[in-house]
């Protein structure tokens, strides 16, 4: 699994999370994607790693800017009542 995170510029409200969190769902497979107005960021939770272009691309169509990404190896965070 992949996690991708994104710097995005112009997200002012919840309706901007959405636009860019439906925009990526659309194009991409993906496990989850959530989006913060208030951070400015979008993480992406993705079996494989993404194309960045088409990413980006695919963001800014809707009208906000990616200001850069960053993609590294994810592992979900599971609880255990064994210690291993």
């Amino acid at each position: 699994m992949i996690k991708t995170t994104l710097k995005i510029d112009g997200m002012m409200c919840n309706m901007c999370e959405s636009h860019v969190n439906d925009a990526v769902r659309r194009e991409f497979s993906v496990k989850k994607v959530s989006s913060s107005h208030s951070s400015g960021t979008t993480e992406i939770i993705s079996e494989e790693a993404l194309d960045e272009g088409k990413l980006k691309s695919v963001i800014e169509e809707t009208g906000y800017k990616v200001l850069s990404s960053q993609s590294e190896p994810y592992e979900k965070k599971g609880f255990s009542f064994f210690k291993k």
